[in-house]
């Protein structure tokens, strides 16, 4: 059967709480240096990097190769020494002011949907090198990953988060792999986001179920790495 969606990966660093980030949501770097190259490596095997509007907001995020070591390694692997970046936008309201806006390195494209206003819509285009709206209320995520296969040859996507970019790519069967390092803290807190939000899957029977195929101690924390299973229909 003809792949018509790229390869899917989510990355994510938590606590041993399940936590991502404090209740106020702003980034607070909680993993290591180890955790950090874990991530690099991981996006020099894939075609595109793609976050939610919150997270390019939440930090001084970029979603490039990382440098030179990066570069190489990528056009070892029969890559371009940059990958493709994505940012994810319903509402089309990503802050102007971002950092990922200000580093050119590579083409960044934002999804949005329908209800993103002409005069946001305007604005991103002038920022980033493509727009494109799919969907009429939400991005619609299955549409978009056929898109960037069939027009930009992404074979292999890399997500990083948030929480509700990665349950609505969960719910919908998206996922192919999860790569979830384990940090020895606890965060805590009823409000503080974890690796899936959104409004969670509402029967235990549609959940999304994982299989353990890699786990790997580095000191005091956890690398594992989750085959996701097909949703059940």
């Amino acid at each position: 059967m003809k792949t018509t969606r790229p390869f899917v990966l989510i990355n994510m660093a938590m606590s041993a709480d399940g936590k991502i980030a404090p209740p106020h949501r702003r980034f607070v770097a909680f993993g290591s240096r180890q955790d950090h190259a874990n991530l690099l490596t991981l996006r020099a095997t894939t075609d595109a990097v793609m976050c939610g509007a919150r997270t390019v907001e939440s930090a001084p995020i970029t979603l490039d190769a990382g440098g030179p070591e990066y570069e190489r390694r990528r056009l070892r692997g029969g890559l371009a020494s940059q990958n493709l970046r994505i940012v994810v936008s319903g509402s089309g309201s990503v802050d102007p002011q971002a950092k990922i806006f200000q580093h050119g390195v590579s083409p960044l494209i934002v999804l949005a949907s329908g209800r993103a206003p002409k005069s946001r819509l305007a604005k991103l285009k002038r920022l980033a090198d493509c727009v494109k709206v799919s969907g009429k209320k939400s991005v619609a995520l299955g549409q978009a990953l056929g898109w960037l296969r069939r027009d930009w040859a992404v074979k292999r996507l890399l997500c990083e988060g948030g929480g509700e970019l990665n349950f609505e790519l969960l719910r919908l069967g998206l996922v192919d792999e999860l790569h979830l390092t384990v940090c020895p803290r606890i965060i805590s807190g009823r409000d503080a986001p974890t690796i899936a939000d959104g409004e969670g899957f509402a029967r235990l029977a549609k959940v999304a179920k994982l299989e353990l195929t890699r786990q790997c101690r580095i000191g005091g924390e956890l690398f594992t790495t989750w085959r996701v299973r097909p949703i059940s229909p």
